[in-house]
Parts: structure tokens; C-alpha cells; sequence
């Protein structure tokens, strides 16, 4: 019976110190990282946390922030917003300061991308406006001076030639100056164009449906250091996956979007994860990256919970420093999160 009561006043103990550690540790996490209490034999990895001084004044966001791109070999963020008589694009450094903003031919921003080499500084912009500048994908240099036009200004369509567009999501262009366009936020289109540097067709992928290489609303897209071009299909909720030269279907992932489908994704500069945003979850989703010709399963690596209504759009990854830029057009602003070193669990594994 002596027995018995040791036993019971044990786990009792036991029980206490485990609800201790939960409170201790969580009252120490950054707002956006509190995580649920539970007993769990697996350690969950902090990926990043919240940069609370980017930028350093938050007053030059005066629209709704759509989109973010990072030009990390000068170290320059670019931010696109939405409204009447504001300037459409800002111009931050990586370390928070501003520095410019320019509203030239831009209608109503969507996407944007910075490609920057040591010979060239450009900036690539989506826009879906219905007015003169709308259906286009435009190139800017870095102070805002119009450089090209793809498509067929304020006329949407599907033709190829000439080139045109119907709300475009977003592109990538890649190292080589090959261009990777998702074309279809909810509009006539639902593809995935790849151009070359000098704007030629090289393949085409998609029409609007459910089975592969078929979207509804295909809403961003990035490359892998693996050649692989992955898609956020949005209204089907999940990611495809194509190859960078033949465009061939490769797989998709579909197990982690039951509740929402992707509306971002991006990868880590060492190719370990999957970075995506879901915009009405307010959610970003931290993914271990597949292998080399293995699509497999999604798995979830690490969650950030934003704040109700947030509503994360679009986002960019820096490639020198890792860090995640989000444009959260319910917030009107970005937020930088940084990487971190370190991981909380209940238990050490």
C-alpha cells in the first residue's frame, strides 16, 4: 500500500514539473512562436524568429502590401503596394532604412521579383490592373525606369503571339535569365510559361482543371537549385512540381493543404526547406525540402501562426542572410523573420 501512494505522489510530481516547464518555456517564446502544450517525445524546431525593427519606421506603408522581393547581392528589399495616390513600390535596405519609392507605369501590382547579377540590377513586376498598364509583366531597373514590357498593355487575353496576359501571379527568372511565369489569379488563364532571356516560348504547361500539370489559380512559383520548378496551385491546394528544362510533370504535394492550398512558397538558400504562406489561415508552414529526383510526401518541419487577419500574400527568401520577407496584405506591411540556431521541445531529443 506504501507502494501504491509513492507511485501516485511520483507521477503527481511528475505531472507538476512537466506543466512548469510548459509555462517557463512558452512565456519566453516571441508572441507569434506560443505553442500548444503538449507531451511529446519529438522535438519541434524554432526556425526563425520575428525582426521587431524591420523596417525601422513603419509609416511609409500606405497601401495594401501585395508583394516583396529581395535583392540580395545589393542588399535591397522591394515592397509593391495597392492604393490611390501612393507610390506602388518601396525601396528598403536589408537592414530596415528606406530609402526610395517610385510609381511609374505600375497599375495594380500582384508580384514582384528582383534579378539581380553584377552586371545588371532589375526589378520584375505582375500587374493586374484593368487600366492602361494592366495584363502586364514589366521590367524596371532599380530606380523605377521602365526597361520591357510582356504582354499586351491594358488588354488581357490568351494569345502567344503576340503574348498576352490575364492577371498574373507571378514569375521567376532564374540565373540564366530564363523567365518562369505563373499566369491566372482568377482570370482567363491558368499556366505556366517558360520564356528565355530574349523572351521566346521555350514550354508551356497547364489549362485550367484538377490532374497534373493542370491548375486553379496558379499563384506563385520558384526554382530549386535541384532544376526544379515548383508551383503554388492554389485552388486545388497543393504544390506542383515540374522540371526546369522539359517541362515534364514530376509530382505533387497535396498531404500538408487540407485546409488551405498554398498562395507562396520559396526555398531556403541551403535547399533544406520549403517555405510557403497561407493567406486566410494567416499561416506560413516550414517544409523539409524533398531529395534529388524524390518528390515523395510533405511534411511539416515548423509553423509560424500569425495574428487573425494578417493574411500572408506573397513572400521572398534572402539568399545571403535566409531571412523570410512576408507582405501581408491584411496587416498592410511586411514583416522580416530571421533564422535561428536553436529549438524548443518539451524534451530533449
Amino acid at each position: 500500500m506504501t507502494r501504491f501512494w509513492v507511485c501516485i505522489a511520483g507521477a503527481g510530481f511528475f505531472l507538476a514539473l512537466l506543466v512548469l516547464h510548459s509555462r517557463f518555456c512558452a512565456s519566453r517564446l516571441p508572441p507569434h512562436l506560443h505553442l500548444a502544450f503538449k507531451i511529446s517525445w519529438r522535438a519541434e524546431e524554432i526556425l526563425y524568429r520575428l525582426d521587431v525593427d524591420w523596417p525601422k519606421y513603419s509609416e511609409y506603408f500606405t497601401g495594401a502590401t501585395f508583394c516583396v522581393a529581395v535583392d540580395s547581392l545589393n542588399g535591397l528589399v522591394y515592397v509593391g503596394q495597392r492604393g490611390d495616390n501612393i507610390p506602388k513600390v518601396l525601396v528598403f535596405t536589408e537592414d530596415g532604412y528606406f530609402l526610395r519609392s517610385w510609381n511609374y507605369t505600375v497599375d495594380t501590382p500582384h508580384g514582384i521579383f528582383a534579378a539581380s547579377t553584377p552586371q545588371e540590377k532589375s526589378v520584375w513586376i505582375t500587374d493586374v490592373g484593368s487600366g492602361f498598364y494592366g495584363h502586364t509583366i514589366k521590367k524596371y531597373n532599380s530606380f523605377g525606369d521602365l526597361v520591357q514590357v510582356l504582354g499586351t498593355p491594358g488588354k488581357k487575353g490568351t494569345g502567344l503571339n503576340p503574348l498576352q496576359f490575364d492577371n498574373p501571379a507571378e514569375l521567376h527568372v532564374d540565373d540564366t535569365g530564363d523567365i518562369y511565369i505563373v499566369d491566372g489569379d482568377g482570370g482567363l488563364n491558368n499556366r505556366l510559361i517558360k520564356l528565355s532571356q530574349d523572351f521566346m516560348i521555350l514550354w508551356l504547361r497547364g489549362e485550367n482543371g484538377t490532374g497534373p500539370a493542370k491548375f486553379n489559380i496558379p499563384h506563385s512559383v520558384t526554382v530549386d537549385s535541384t532544376g526544379r520548378v515548383w508551383v503554388a496551385d492554389r485552388g486545388n491546394k497543393r504544390l506542383q512540381v515540374f522540371d526546369k528544362d522539359t517541362g515534364d510533370w514530376l509530382g505533387e504535394w497535396k498531404n500538408c493543404f487540407s485546409e488551405e492550398g498554398p498562395s507562396a512558397v520559396r526555398f531556403t538558400p541551403d535547399g533544406k526547406y520549403v517555405v510557403v504562406a497561407q493567406l486566410n489561415l494567416s499561416r506560413l508552414l516550414i517544409l523539409a525540402a524533398p531529395p534529388v529526383g524524390n518528390i515523395g510526401d510533405c511534411f511539416v518541419v515548423s509553423t509560424i501562426q500569425l495574428a487573425d487577419q494578417v493574411s500572408p500574400h506573397l513572400l521572398e527568401v534572402s539568399r545571403e542572410t535566409g531571412a523570410v520577407y512576408v507582405a501581408e496584405i491584411g496587416a498592410k506591411q511586411v514583416q522580416k523573420y530571421i533564422p535561428v540556431n536553436r529549438y524548443f521541445s518539451l524534451f530533449s531529443s
